[in-house]
């Protein structure tokens, strides 16, 4: 590719970049609205900070003043939600080669994505809610799922029965209701009908929520996890579907605060190895 036209392709992939960020309201991805929000849009550390990228770099790629990698396209594709079609742009103005043909499985897709999100906890789910995959950060605030027999590995189950994961998410009886609801919108999987027959067994005290139909999406929530020496974390948790794997979920925590900020940086980072991330130009969600 020639400097010339390297130079145009990288100012028309953050052009495209800043349009689609620009399209997404806060709530769409599960944010607070400010009443002092001036910027149409999602702002520049939010769009960064959900993709587990520095706000630096990503304020540079839609400046077009470097190339990245597709690891990190995908991931800012994820939190703008692009469709497939939108996806193969951005990563053909990158510079990558797009197969014409299937790419990889889309929960694959997902698998990579979420791994490249370090202060973010993330969870891959099915229609059922089975954990499908996770990254390094949801084991920082959550016992590790791969301890957990396969045939138990689901959120729902693990929330309302799981004494270690009852202790870490002090709310989780209020996480598990909206995801109660949520199953039901998926009423067809023999799956997730199991589920609740097991729940309904295991937790009878909870035959209020059995007995009641009512159906609806996850409500994007701030969540607290338990409070560790020196800080108290806290996430704006959301349920995502995205468009190119429709029948996967992808449930986010993203740090509130600038103490979960660092918190995450220093356990994810120290814990995989990889000597700490640096945070400096990352904003929390409270401003």
């Amino acid at each position: 590719m020639a400097i010339r036209d390297e130079h145009d392709h990288r100012h028309e992939l953050g052009t495209f970049l800043r349009a689609h960020r620009e399209l997404l309201a806060p709530e769409d991805i599960g944010l607070p609205r400010s009443p002092r929000r001036r910027t149409p849009g999602l702002r520049r550390e939010e769009v960064a900070a959900l993709s587990g990228v520095g706000v630096a770099w990503y304020t540079w790629l839609e400046q077009g003043r470097v190339d990245t990698s597709r690891q990190v396209l995908d991931a800012v594709a994820l939190t703008l939600r692009l469709d497939a079609d939108a996806h193969r742009h951005v990563l053909e103005l990158a510079g990558f080669h797009v197969p014409a043909g299937p790419g990889p499985m889309p929960v694959d897709a997902l698998r990579a994505m979420v791994e490249g999100w370090p202060i973010s906890p993330a969870l891959v789910l099915d229609p059922a809610l089975d954990l499908v995959a996770w990254n390094h950060a949801w084991r920082v605030i959550a016992p590790d799922p791969a301890e957990v027999p396969a045939e138990r590995r689901n959120l729902l189950s693990m929330l309302l029965t799981d004494p270690a994961y009852r202790a870490r998410f002090p709310a989780h009886e209020a996480i598990a209701l909206d995801l109660v609801r949520h199953l039901r919108t998926r009423a067809e999987h023999p799956r997730g009908a199991e589920i609740a027959a097991e729940l309904r067994s295991a937790r009878p005290d909870l035959a209020a929520w059995w007995a009641c139909r009512a159906v609806g999406v996850f409500a994007p929530r701030t969540v607290a996890t338990r409070p560790v020496p020196g800080v108290s974390p806290r996430f704006a948790m959301s349920l995502l579907t995205p468009a190119a794997a429709p029948d996967a979920t992808v449930l986010v925590g993203t740090p509130v605060d600038a103490e979960t900020i660092a918190h995450m940086a220093g356990r994810a980072g120290t814990e995989a190895g990889f000597g700490g991330h640096d945070v400096s130009g990352v904003r929390s969600l409270e401003g």
